[in-house]
Parts: structure tokens; sequence; C-alpha cells
């Protein structure tokens, strides 16, 4: 009567667990201290404090300064000279002692302002405006990339959680099972055998529980980099997976990429201001007028001075700069086609991967789940039969089991590829 009572807790315990499994009930964690955070949390948190923001922020920083420094006029050149001394004139020598030893004082001031031509004026200005317009664009490229990173490494975790909550479930499970074994064994209604498989079955969960485990910390480490420390060793996070969005189509994921991509805005940009360095370059061969003014005294005479200086580029015209701007703007346009090209492999790869995917879980959602699950009934029906052993049971909930993990697997892999497709199409989906 004991025995037959222990059978029926033991079924019990078995039909809870596999309906846990089967309905993807997730209960229980890796243990952690620290508050849950969402995906938009975290990524709120990365886009604050990733060290590669603040390096945007400081190229964009950079090229202010340098846009202060285009738009200001040359500072003019004041010079003087002044002395004292005696005047000895030899030639004369009957002016006598007393003016030989006259004492003599002279000085002249020169001021110079270097005149520039509006035309270089404009294009060095041009060519500074340009650059904060690439950097500005250079941080929407970096936080593209960024929560990208970020969303993939939170739908690793949220896997890993759900894993090892399923791994938790299931060393329950085996457990149950391997006391209502033992009583069995010790009721002589069952070979030793059987009481040994269900000792490994035990063990072997406990390896899957605590590689579980393992890896939610190893997640943990690469979410928290991402953010810049900010989660600190111990923490969880919570969410959904993603579900595929509706109309979905390849042509406009690529009319969206060619058009509004940052990193080919970057480089459109990186383009047209080189040709803004080869006209500066072009107008910097055009000699810079300076206006120079004067005044001298000596022997109480004193007078005003006026000119102009031009330089006379005679041997050298910047030849060495404008083929180097050049090889520059070659260089930018051949990076913007192969930037075109791979963005283009990339969307329409991920596009294939997010199909691929969707598929697998439809197959998932419309057959395979109930399938397993009709499976582990009939198992359990069966067992209450007295037809089959409670460890057949138990093959057909690890059976589920493995199945709850494809399953969580496909949506992790939906969402990463539509994470990595928002990355190569440049917006979000």
């Amino acid at each position: 009567m004991r025995f037959r009572l222990e059978m029926r807790m033991g079924v019990r315990f078995v039909l809870v667990c596999a309906i846990s499994l089967g309905c993807g009930v997730v209960t229980a964690s890796a243990q952690s201290d620290g508050q849950p955070y969402s995906l938009d949390m975290i990524v709120d948190l990365a886009l604050a404090r990733n060290p590669l923001v603040s390096l945007a922020e400081g190229t964009i920083e950079q090229q202010k300064g340098q846009q202060t420094a285009a738009g200001a006029y040359p500072n003019p050149t004041i010079a003087g000279f002044g002395g004292h001394g005696n005047l000895r004139d030899i030639g004369r020598v009957t002016i006598g002692p007393v003016l030989d030893r006259q004492g003599v004082t002279e000085y002249n001031v020169t001021v110079g302002q270097p005149v520039e031509w509006p035309s270089l004026r404009a294009a060095r200005q041009r060519v500074a405006d340009l650059g904060l317009a690439t950097a500005n664009v250079g941080m929407l490229e970096t936080r593209l990339n960024l929560a990208s990173q970020v969303k993939v490494a939170f739908y690793d975790l949220l896997l890993a959680q759900h894993d090892a909550d399923l791994a938790r479930q299931n060393l329950d499970t085996v457990e149950g099972v391997a006391r209502i074994v033992r009583a069995r064994v010790k009721s002589g209604e069952a070979p030793q055998f059987e009481s040994i498989k269900a000792e490994v079955e035990v063990l072997k969960a406990r390896q899957q529980l605590a590689r579980a485990d393992n890896l939610i910390r190893i997640n943990r480490v690469v979410v928290d980099t991402l953010t810049g420390g900010a989660l600190g060793p111990s923490y969880l996070v919570y969410g959904e997976f993603r579900t595929l969005p509706r109309d979905l189509q390849i042509e406009g994921l690529m009319t969206r990429m060619m058009e509004q991509h940052p990193t080919i805005q970057r480089l459109l940009k990186s383009v047209e201001q080189s040709d803004w360095k080869i006209e500066f370059e072009r107008q910097a061969r055009v000699p810079t007028l300076t206006v120079n003014g004067g005044y001298w005294r000596d022997l109480g005479r004193e007078a005003f001075q006026g000119g102009l200086s031009v330089p006379v580029p005679l041997w050298y015209r910047r030849q060495g700069e404008i083929a180097s701007s050049l090889g520059v703007k070659r260089r930018e346009e051949a990076e913007l086609l192969r930037t075109r090209n791979e963005l283009g492999r990339a969307v329409y790869q991920h596009f294939q991967d997010v199909r691929t995917t969707a598929e697998l879980l439809e197959v998932f959602e419309k057959g395979l789940l109930k399938q397993a699950q009709e499976a582990l009934r009939l198992a359990q029906f069966s067992f209450q039969q007295g037809a089959s052993s409670l460890l057949e049971v138990l093959d057909a909930q690890r059976v589920q089991r493995q199945i709850l993990l494809d399953y969580a697997q496909a949506r992790r892999d939906l969402s990463a590829s539509l994470a990595r497709l928002e990355q190569a199409v440049g917006v979000a989906l």
C-alpha cells in the first residue's frame, strides 16, 4: 500500500514537472542578488557608458575645434626694432670730437596682415563643416553597432537563463524518479540496475545544471562589458524573444539600407569632404597677399611706409598635396563601393536567416511541441497501467525537454538574426 502511494505521488510529480516544461514556464534562474534589467534598460546603459560612445563624442569635439579654427581669420604680424648708439662720421673730420660722440636713437615698427582669397577660405570652411557632419553620422553608426551587439548578448543571456530553469526543473524531476526507483528496488519490484541508472540520470542532470549556470555567468560578463561595467557580476535580465515582423520584404530592406544606413552616409560625406580638400589644395596654389605697413624714425626723421608681399610659387605649386588628396578620394570611393556591397550581402544573409528560423519555429509551434507533449502523456499513461517502466517515462520527458531547448534556441536565433538585420539595414524593424 505504501509503495502504491509512493508510485502515485511519483507519477503526479512527473506530471507536474512535465506540464511545467511543456508550457515553457520559467520560474527560476541562476543565483543573483542584483536587480533585473530589461533590454531597453541595458541598451540605454551601454549607450551612456560604453567607451566606444565616448570615443565618438571625442571625435565630434575634435571636429568642432577644427571647424572653429577653419573659420578664424589669419592673425597679423607685428615686428619692431629699436636701438641706441653714437654717431661716428669718420669722413668729415672737421665736425669735431663732440659730434662724433653724439648719441643716436632709432626705431621702426612694421605690421603685416595676410589677406586670404575668399575661395580659399570657403573651401577650408567647407572641409571642416563636412568633417563635423561625418563625425556626427559616425556617432549614429557607433550607436547602431553597439545596440546590435547588446541585443545579441542580451538574447544569449536570456536563453542561458531559460536553459538553466529547464535544467533545474529536470533535476527535480529525475531526483523524484530516483526516489521512486529506489523504493521499487528496496521492495523487490525492480532490479538493482534500475537504481544505478536512475542515479546516473541524477548526476547527468546536475552536470547540465552546472553547465547552464556557468553559461549564465559567462554571458553576464559579456553584457556587463558592453555596458561599461554598469551591471556588476550578479544580475538578471527579463523579457521576451522577438517575433517575426509583418511585411518584411528584401527589396524594401535593400532600399532602406542604401538610403539610410549611417555607414553609407558617413562614407558619402567623406567622399564629399575629399572633393573639397582637393579644391582647397588647388585654391592654395594662388599666393596669399600680405599687406604691410610700417613706421620708422631716426636722427629726427620719420616716415610711414606701406606695401604688399607676395610669395612666388616658382618651384612648387602644391603638386604633392593635390595628388595626395586625389588618392584619398579614390580610396574612400572604393571603400564606399565595398561597404555597399558588404551591407547588401549582410542584409540578404540575415534576411534569409530570419526566414529560415521563422519556418523552423512554425514547425515547432504547429506540431513538434504538441507531439512531444502527447508522447510524454502516452508514456505516463502506459506507466500508470503497468505497461512501461518509470525510466521510459523519464526518457519521454528528456526528449520533450530537448525539444523545448531547441525551441528556445530557435527563438533566440530569430531574435539575434533580427538584431543583426537591423544593424545591416541601419534602422529599427
